[in-house]
């Protein structure tokens, strides 16, 4: 049939048709895993019930990312807190490293696009360090120097992409609010097992044993930038006071039981910073800058009192004698370091993982390694800092504190490190999405602020004649 004179065929923008390409493509992609992972249940089902069971998992989260692009993203939220590992011995894989593999993939062939300006200079700044390190990784070749570029690729740029997915795209709130539910079970498992201490009159740090064992400074440093979540607590998060308050003091309260002074000196800085700052669209209570006194003097005092023990195996003589040696270790190759993860490999003669963030990595990719980092590391907190502090502070606040306790600890870790890269990510995103929206329309129907001020022809036109 012929159309009506007068019509004229309307064609979507450019901006639009890619979206409903995509839609289209996320569509076909999870109706054809749908079907390959029907089948392998299948085949499983009748042999082995626990693979089962994960396609079974699989099949969902894929019929999820059919309804929302990014549903793997959302859901891989609460799973980058878990360290345990999966797989065999050789894998060496936890299951964060795991999930945030599954989530970078989905974000990147599914989540939204163009990146903001703050979201690429993150990004370049990451490939920059993955440029300065790739000379260890040839200088040194064997697997696990390899192996480690490409994770810690991962854990900063694949963190961004997977972090900016969730905030660009409008689920912020409920991503973040499932990774602090996850840390808040770490908090809860953390204080009854501390309790249990104290009742047998065991006043020790807590190394969590449920529901796997846990190191005390892995509990501390993740809990702590949770609590720099809540605190900050910003307006577009939507999380409610009567939330985000009692959830602060669970978090400092595992953390004490905890006793892991990097993550107590990170939390207590940044906490200062977040609640002097100004231009964040929600008031901070002051109250609790009280407790950096304290917290900053227990630091202090444990200090002191391990180095004047003259106790050469307590752990502040061992951080200095893993310093001494990491520079030892240096000194084999200045330019390009041993090559990453060195301490697996029986390169040397040492078998330890320096506890500090420059040595690190100066002994495993050298001075030009280091200089990648340092550019890194404080070009991402300028860039974080410029941006508006409403969706700045959190971002800059979770990446300072990483950077401050891996001063005092290990800083590549796998978890420690994507978790505050995940929220600088979720933050930057959501301040794409809010500059994105289109101002309110005008109203207007409503009703003039008040009637015109009533004249007078007679009165005098100056008032200086008045």
């Amino acid at each position: 049939m012929s159309r009506p004179a007068g019509t004229v065929t309307r064609r979507l923008p450019v901006a639009d048709r890619a979206v409903v390409a995509r839609r289209w493509f996320a569509a076909a992609l999870g109706a054809v895993a749908v079907l390959a992972l029907l089948a392998a249940i299948g085949v499983a089902v009748p042999d082995n019930g626990l693979y089962a069971l994960a396609a079974a998992v699989a099949v969902l989260i894929t019929g999820a990312t059919v309804y929302n692009p990014v549903a793997i993203p959302v859901l891989a939220m609460p799973a980058l807190v878990v360290v345990q590992r999966v797989g065999g011995a050789g894998t060496n894989l936890s299951f964060s490293d795991f999930a945030l593999f599954g989530a970078f993939w989905a974000a990147l062939l599914l989540g939204p696009r163009p990146y903001s300006r703050p979201m690429r200079s993150l990004l370049w700044l990451s490939a920059v360090y993955q440029l300065a390190t790739l000379f260890t990784v040839i200088a040194n070749p064997y697997r696990a120097n390899t192996i480690e570029w490409f994770h810690a690729w991962l854990s900063v740029a694949g963190a961004l992409v997977v972090g900016w997915a969730v905030g660009r795209s409008g689920h912020a709130r409920v991503g973040v609010s499932l990774y602090l539910a996850a840390c808040g079970v770490l908090a809860a498992a953390t204080c009854l097992q501390g309790l249990t201490q104290l009742a047998h009159g065991d006043t020790s740090a807590v190394y969590l044993s449920w529901p796997y064992g846990m190191h005390k400074n892995f509990v501390g440093d993740l809990l702590g930038i949770a609590a720099l979540v809540v605190y900050a607590r910003p307006p577009w998060l939507g999380l409610p006071r009567r939330v985000t308050y009692p959830a602060f003091w669970l978090f400092v309260l595992a953390l004490a039981a905890t006793q892991s002074r990097q993550a107590i000196v990170g939390l207590g800085l940044l906490v200062l910073v977040v609640a002097l700052r100004r231009g964040q669209g929600v008031r901070h209570t002051k109250l609790v800058l009280l407790a950096i006194i304290p917290a900053g003097f227990f630091v202090v005092q444990v200090l002191v009192d391990q180095l004047s023990s003259g106790n050469q195996f307590n752990s502040a003589y061992q951080r200095i004698s893993w310093y001494q040696d990491a520079l030892v270790v240096w000194n084999l190759n200045q330019w390009f370091g041993a090559g990453l993860r060195w301490w697996y490999s029986g390169r040397t003669a040492y078998s330890f993982q320096p506890p500090n963030a420059e040595l690190e990595v100066l002994s495993s990719a050298g001075t030009v390694g280091l200089v990648g980092f340092l550019v890194l590391m404080l070009g991402a907190l300028i860039v974080l800092w410029r941006i508006s502090p409403v969706y700045g502070t959190l971002a800059f606040a979770v990446v300072a504190s990483r950077l401050i306790q891996g001063q005092l600890d290990l800083f590549w870790v796998s978890v420690q490190t994507s978790v505050p890269f995940v929220i600088a990510g979720v933050c930057v995103g959501a301040l794409a999405r809010h500059e994105a929206e289109p101002p309110p329309p005008p109203d207007d129907d409503a009703e003039p602020a008040g009637p015109p001020a009533a004249t007078d022809e007679r009165a005098p036109a100056s008032p200086v004649a008045a």
